[in-house]
């Protein structure tokens, strides 16, 4: 007879099974938590009543105002790439760093830094700079693989810059406010742009023939002319930035609210750019239906998986497993990183923060080790699951956009050093926490110690009948020949 002990266990390693035979995550984890939910049950480990909790938790998904937020930001993302936003702000770039070698590459460094921080999504990002910015790159005899991969990687910035999707998904799942999340992502995402522009500048410096500078009949923009070209792309970007996230750091609005003003925004730029149209909305509105409706259905499967999974103590079995390693918070950090990068192989952020994140939170909670930091952590390493085969979604996008003389070789290879200087990112977070940290706004702290609460002398009169003798303690009971007045 099976014991109550492996149930766990074997519950994961089920659903490992279903993924590699290729079924759908959703429905992987739905049918995975009602099979064993109903082994649970009929071998008495526990009560039918247990899976009463189910439709509660599906409530509660349906019901959390936070997850609104995703749609908001993908609708805003999917607007604003076929705003001509993009365009302005690579065309002003390039033209700024054309005369020094890599310039290109370093446009496109800091066009997907900012098109991150008004996006929130991948995808956006990465189609939008792909179309523009890979033609010119190809036209200027850039190396293919170094081209590919800082276009892929630069798109994949948005995953770890506010207000990426996944922050608020990692939110949501360790309990902790968006706000909070995004303030610890900025010190992170700077680092991130740095190590790619230190990338660049070495390769310009070792092997200057793959990142050429743009020659001088491509200049064409100088002076007053290259200024107003610089303005035009980056003061609408900056004034969305401060309504998507000044809003949310400043406490006027939530999320989802500076989400749907993110929306109108994109909104307004389209329209300013004469891009506004009702074939773009229809793409928009279907990409963000096709994106909200997976999110909801990995989280019932999810919520299905996990209810089944703590059934069996699988909370207590992940305890063990990861939470009395030789070596402390260091040995689980370094255990848990080098996993999901692996998971990140075969599953999208999504899956992986709706399925191990939850597993996770309690045992870091129990480590003291700072939950929004630990979120902050994980959001970077999952940026690798856009950037390796097979499931690298940045390499799909830049695959359906890019000109057909680039083979997908070249784009596979050309993402590893990024993968790398991702993999840098995540080291120099552990060693370094307060990147974090020193952005999250501190709670107040209240001395308890000095607290003295002092209770006023009360002056109750005379007890009746009493012979006029003063009744200082207000809490006494009242004397043996009281008797409350008779009412009216």
């Amino acid at each position: 007879m099976i014991s109550f002990e492996v149930m766990a266990p074997l519950m994961f390693v089920g659903l490992i099974v279903f993924l590699l035979i290729g079924y759908p995550v959703a429905f992987s984890l739905g049918a995975v938590g009602l099979l064993f939910g109903f082994i649970g049950v009929e071998m008495g480990f526990f009560s039918p009543s247990f899976m009463q909790a189910l439709p509660l938790r599906l409530f509660g998904i349906m019901s959390n105002d936070l997850l609104l937020a995703i749609p908001f930001f993908t609708l805003m993302g999917s607007i604003l790439e076929r705003s001509g936003l993009a365009e302005d702000m690579l065309e002003g770039f390039g033209q700024l760093f054309g005369p020094v070698r890599g310039g290109l590459a370093y446009a496109v460094i800091f066009v997907g830094a900012i098109l991150g921080a008004i996006t929130g999504t991948v995808a956006a990002s990465v189609i939008a700079m792909g179309m523009i910015s890979l033609p010119i790159m190809m036209r200027y005899n850039y190396d293919r693989r170094i081209a590919t991969g800082v276009i892929a990687a630069s798109g994949t910035i948005t995953q770890l810059i506010p207000p990426a999707l996944v922050l608020i998904v990692l939110a949501d799942q360790l309990g902790r406010s968006v706000g909070d999340m995004y303030a610890g992502a900025i010190g992170p995402s700077i680092v991130q742009v740095a190590l790619f522009c230190i990338f660049i500048l070495f390769v310009s410096i070792f092997a200057p023939a793959k990142v050429p500078a743009l020659p001088i009949e491509a200049r064409t923009v100088r002076g007053w002319a290259l200024v107003w070209l610089l303005i035009k792309g980056l003061v609408p970007s900056m004034g969305l930035i401060l309504v998507v996230l000044g809003t949310i750091f400043f406490g006027l609005a939530t999320p989802t609210e500076s989400g749907a003003m993110g929306v109108v925004g994109a909104l307004a730029l389209a329209a300013a750019n004469r891009r506004l149209t009702f074939g773009m909305l229809w793409h928009a509105m279907v990409t963000t239906t096709r994106i909200s409706t997976m999110v909801v259905f990995i989280l019932v499967g999810s919520s299905v998986f996990s209810l089944v999974f703590q059934g069996f103590d699988g909370g207590e079995w992940i305890k063990e497993l990861f939470g009395h390693l030789p070596g402390g918070q260091l040995a689980f950090l370094i255990v848990v990183n080098i996993f999901v990068f692996f998971l990140a192989f075969f599953l999208d952020f999504f899956e992986i923060a709706f399925i191990v994140i939850p597993l996770l939170a309690p045992v870091a909670k129990e480590l003291n080790i700072d939950l929004i930091w630990f979120g902050v952590l994980l959001g970077a390493n999952m940026q690798t699951s856009f950037m390796h085969p097979p499931f690298g979604f940045a390499l799909f996008y830049l695959r359906s956009v890019a000109p057909k003389e680039i083979k997908s070789s070249d784009i596979y290879y050309g993402a590893i050093p990024w993968v790398g200087l991702q993999i840098v990112l995540v080291a120099i977070i552990i060693a370094f926490p307060g990147l974090v940290t020193n952005f999250v706004p501190k709670p107040a702290v209240v001395d308890t110690t000095n607290i003295k609460i002092e209770i006023p002398d009360m002056d109750f009169g005379a007890p009746p009948g009493g012979g006029g003798q003063k009744n200082d303690d207000p809490f006494a009971a009242p004397p043996p020949d009281f008797a409350p007045p008779a009412p009216k």
